[in-house]
C-alpha cells in the first residue's frame, strides 16, 4: 500500500509541476510583450520631450522674419539690443515716456523693449538709429517743442 501511495503522490506532484510549466511559459510570453511595449511607450515620451524642448526653446527666441524683408529692402539692416536703448536712455536722462516720444511710440512700449518682452519694428528700428545719432542739446530742443 505504502508504494501506491508515493506513486501516486509522484504522478500528482509531475502533473502539477507540467501544469504550473504550462501557466508560467503564457506569463513569460506575456511579460515580454508587455516589456517592449512599455519600452516603445519610453522612446515615444522621451522623443516628445525632446521636441517640446526644442519648440519651447525656438518659441522664446525671436523671430524676426516677418520684419526682416522690411528691413533688407530698406537698406541697412538694423540690430536691436534692449540692454543698449536702456542704457543710452539712461545716459540721456530721459524717462521712457520722453524716450519714447522721441521715437514716436509710448513710454510703455520702451519699458516692453527695454525688458525684451517685445521688440521694435522696422520702422521703429530707424526712429531708434536716428535718436541715437542725435545729440543730446538736439534732444532737450526736440522734446521742448513737442
Amino acid at each position: 500500500m505504502p508504494n501506491i501511495a508515493s506513486i501516486l503522490k509522484a504522478e500528482i506532484s509531475r502533473v502539477a509541476r507540467k501544469e504550473v510549466r504550462a501557466e508560467i511559459e503564457t506569463l513569460k510570453k506575456a511579460s515580454v510583450v508587455h516589456r517592449s511595449s512599455i519600452a516603445e511607450l519610453r522612446r515615444q515620451v522621451n522623443a516628445l520631450e525632446k521636441e517640446l524642448r526644442r519648440v519651447a526653446k525656438g518659441a522664446s527666441r525671436p523671430t524676426p522674419a516677418p520684419d526682416s524683408g522690411d528691413e533688407t529692402s530698406g537698406g541697412t539692416k538694423r540690430r536691436f539690443s534692449p540692454t543698449r536703448l536702456a542704457a543710452h536712455r539712461a545716459k540721456l536722462g530721459l524717462s521712457a515716456a520722453s524716450y519714447g516720444q522721441l521715437v514716436g511710440v509710448s513710454g510703455q512700449t520702451i519699458y516692453h523693449w527695454e525688458q525684451g518682452k517685445a521688440r521694435p519694428r522696422a520702422a521703429q528700428l530707424e526712429s531708434l538709429a536716428t535718436v541715437r545719432d542725435v545729440g543730446a542739446r538736439d534732444i532737450e530742443a526736440r522734446l521742448a517743442t513737442r
